[in-house]
């Protein structure tokens, strides 16, 4: 069953508990959002989606409103854009004005609205900073609430996705703000690290610590890749500059993760460059040739490759096992590995060592 709406003029159909959004974006009709994201539940808060409804007395919020038969609807009528254009200087007027240097430029649905419907901050000024930068000791989130727009969607990110419930809302009136717990830190109040209320912030309100000054997002590629930190297969962008890893973002079409990551995924990133990576299987000088094991120093490390040192470690477990026995032996496994590489591993382990000694490194 269906009910008929028009939209602009279009009539189109659409499903019964349809939200007017629901109805318009499928159907290729924008409707201006702030508050509003497809993975959270639409709580109305900013009314940027406001539009004109045949017969209601008022603007209705179209992320929060259903459909019904025969409703007429005009997205972008002269109240509508008078209404969202007050809103958005409002908003400016609560905001500092660093576009210059703040880290989400080029990357903030705040700023891109009020370029598109051309607003600015009013005459009379604004607020200011009031709220202390950098408020929260978090090791990977950056604190500037200054930036926040009340939009909560922090809030809901971690209540509906992450289920930890760290952000809410404290005070009322112009002293509303976000708070963490019963407004302490981040950690104090459970938090992960995770940072999806980072992915979720449409400002610049809550970014990554790790990544500021180094890229902005028209400055990065993004690469697109899956992570190897476990067996899930979560995929996330690289944020690469200069030929260099700078940071990773959520991808929202990753069909296993979707904008989902965790603290490892999101900022353990850092590795790729360090200095003490290594690139190359390394062995003992000593190992390439006939010499026998030298007593004290063991010698220089030497680069091979990989047949090299296969080989190597090969002939050395067949020599444990065959000389002092299976249970000499230890295999341990990776988080990181496919659910059918450990498989193969624990093969591995009982049958052709012929030990039960096999761990993982899913304790971390």
């Amino acid at each position: 069953m269906t009910v008929n709406i028009t939209i602009n003029g279009q009539k189109i159909q659409a499903q019964p508990e349809q939200t007017i959004l629901e109805a318009a974006r499928e159907h290729g009709i924008n409707i201006p959002t702030l508050c509003y994201h497809k993975d959270l539940s639409p709580t109305g808060n900013c009314r940027i989606c406001m539009v004109d409804v045949k017969g209601a007395r008022f603007l209705q919020a179209a992320c929060a409103t259903q459909v019904w038969e025969g409703m007429e609807i005009e997205t972008h009528g002269e109240k509508s854009i008078v209404s969202r254009k007050m809103t958005l200087e409002m908003m400016l007027a609560n905001h500092p004005v660093d576009c210059l240097t703040c880290e989400a430029n080029g990357d903030c649905e705040l700023q891109d609205l009020a370029y598109e419907y051309r607003v600015e901050v009013p005459e009379w000024g604004t607020k200011g900073t009031h709220y202390p930068v950098d408020s929260d000791p978090n090791p990977f989130i950056f604190v500037d609430f200054n930036k926040c727009i009340l939009c909560r969607r922090c809030v809901q990110a971690c209540a509906e996705i992450q289920v930890r419930d760290v952000w809410g809302v404290a005070q009322r009136g112009f002293d509303e703000t976000i708070v963490a717990g019963a407004d302490t830190t981040m950690l104090e109040a459970r938090c992960e690290s995770c940072g999806q209320c980072v992915a979720y912030c449409p400002t610049g309100a809550l970014t990554s610590k790790i990544s500021r000054g180094l890229g902005r997002a028209p400055q990065v590629t993004k690469v697109t890749t899956t992570c190897t930190y476990c067996g899930v297969g979560c995929q996330l962008d690289l944020n690469v500059k200069d030929g260099k890893v700078i940071g990773v973002t959520s991808n929202p079409d990753a069909p296993v993760n979707g904008m989902a990551l965790c603290v490892k995924g999101r900022y353990g990133w850092d590795f790729i460059h360090h200095p003490d990576r290594l690139t190359k299987p390394l062995v003992r000088q000593y190992l390439l040739s006939d010499q026998p094991k030298p007593k004290g120093k063991l010698g220089e490390w030497v680069e091979v490759d990989w047949d090299t040192a296969l080989d190597i470690t090969a002939r050395k477990l067949s020599h444990a096992r065959d000389t002092f026995g299976p249970d000499s032996v230890g295999i341990l496994t990776s988080a990181k590995c496919l659910n059918e590489e450990n498989y193969l591993m624990n093969k591995f382990a009982r049958q052709v060592v012929g030990t039960n000694n096999i761990d993982h490194c899913a304790r971390l």
